[in-house]
């Protein structure tokens, strides 16, 4: 490569706005009537604005409470744990991690009574909360579902 192989780019002119009707771009330059558009800077006061009229999330209507400390559960079905059972005598929130049941131990788990066909496995369950069928599963098979205290 050398000098006579180099290709250079012509820099556009910007437009030349607000230089007479004549122009297609005269007396507005291109910026429309009246409003904030119309004016240098920023062309709305903030996202969401609509011209004037109430913002699309203050004009949809207010539904419902979330509760600040609400707790979410993790949920681990029966099924999970008829399957794990076959390996171990004790199912905990860190053998539930190992085998990618759950996304973290530390978070409180709730085992669901979610199962197809019958639970007969002798196990220990020991997380955060059970529902009352799947305790009752648990119990019924000679298992022990026992409540964590964290």
């Amino acid at each position: 490569m050398d000098l006579s192989n180099i290709i250079i780019k012509r820099k556009k002119a910007p437009k030349r706005l607000g230089r007479g009707t004549g122009s297609t771009t005269g007396k507005t330059g291109g910026r429309g009537n009246n409003g904030s558009g119309q004016r240098k800077g920023k062309k709305t006061p903030y996202a969401g604005y609509r011209g004037g009229s109430l913002t699309f999330a203050r004009a949809l209507p207010k539904r419902g409470f979330t509760p600040p400390r609400r707790k979410e559960y993790q949920e681990v079905n029966l099924a999970d744990i008829k399957n794990i059972a076959k390996d171990v005598v004790e199912v905990t929130p860190e053998i539930l991690k190992n085998r990618n049941i759950i996304r973290d131990e530390k978070k409180p788990i709730k085992v669901l009574a979610k199962i197809d066909g019958e639970f007969k496995v002798n196990v220990i369950v020991k997380v955060d909360k059970f529902s009352l069928r799947a305790k009752e599963l648990i119990e019924s098979a000679g298992g022990k579902a026992e409540c964590l205290k964290r």
